[in-house]
């Protein structure tokens, strides 16, 4: 059976998407067989694939509804092992139109259910806020990956986060794990970054993955081609610290 993941932070800008695309990618390549949820109204994991936003008509705000099932929303992607529900700048209407469904925080939980047994991980891609589509998310999930990014205000937000996580525990979803907190835009050459390392690593400790994602001008330019970082550039050292983190969660989960 899968395992569900969300990659989830509530600040912008801290490397989800980037973190979705490319772990997605790299357990594909490690012959796990992966589906990529884009969750995020702003489509960049879409996009990052080389799917056409514009041309999406069934996506994660259907497989929301529950107007057609998860599994004829899925679109196959050209990253070998990889398939995505994509989204589309319609998926913004989806909190409204949900606030009176009943059960609306288990509709992705649901949806999800028949798909569980043909994926070794389904990753959701998030958006950065604390709304509906994101609980739903959590919801479904077994685990959730918090990225967080190697500078000043990194650990701003992050107690607002753990404490809807542990809500969620409590009232929806008693399973969800942490699976780990990964630090992401790292520069080895900046003071900041090393000390946001040691602060972070003091007080999580082994909730933080071994892997750090270093700043890397190819992981900035691959979305731009619609293409993960490994079919970019797979030599380039964005890609090997994704594949060193697909192997640490693989290796995690044995």
């Amino acid at each position: 059976m899968g395992k569900i993941i969300a990659i989830a932070n509530q600040k912008g800008g801290v490397g989800k998407t980037t973190t979705s695309i490319n772990l997605a990618a790299c357990l594909g390549v490690l012959e796990k067989k992966v589906l990529l949820i884009d969750a995020d109204p702003q489509a960049n994991a879409s996009s990052g694939l080389g799917i056409d936003v514009a041309s999406v008509e069934i996506g994660t705000y259907q497989v929301l509804e529950h107007t057609i099932a998860a599994e004829n929303a899925i679109v196959k992607t050209s990253s070998p092992n990889l398939d995505i529900i994509p989204a589309h700048i319609d998926l913004v209407a989806i909190e409204i139109e949900l606030v009176d469904k009943p059960e609306r925080e288990y509709m992705l939980k649901k949806a999800l259910t028949s798909l569980k047994d043909s994926y070794d991980y389904i990753l959701i891609d998030c958006a950065p806020s604390l709304g509906l589509i994101t609980l739903n998310s959590l919801v479904a999930a077994d685990s959730v990956m918090i990225p967080i990014q190697c500078e000043y205000f990194a650990l701003e937000g992050l107690g607002k986060l753990l404490n809807t996580i542990k809500s969620i525990q409590n009232i929806h979803n008693k399973d969800l794990e942490i699976e780990g907190l990964l630090l992401t835009m790292f520069d080895s050459r900046l003071r900041l970054s090393n000390q946001v390392v040691d602060e972070v690593r003091k007080h999580f400790s082994i909730m933080v993955f071994e892997t750090i994602i270093r700043r890397n001008i190819r992981l900035s330019e691959a979305p731009s081609y619609g293409e993960s970082i490994i079919a970019y550039d797979a030599t380039s050292k964005g890609a090997v610290n994704y594949l060193n983190l697909a192997q640490e969660l693989i290796k995690k989960n044995l």
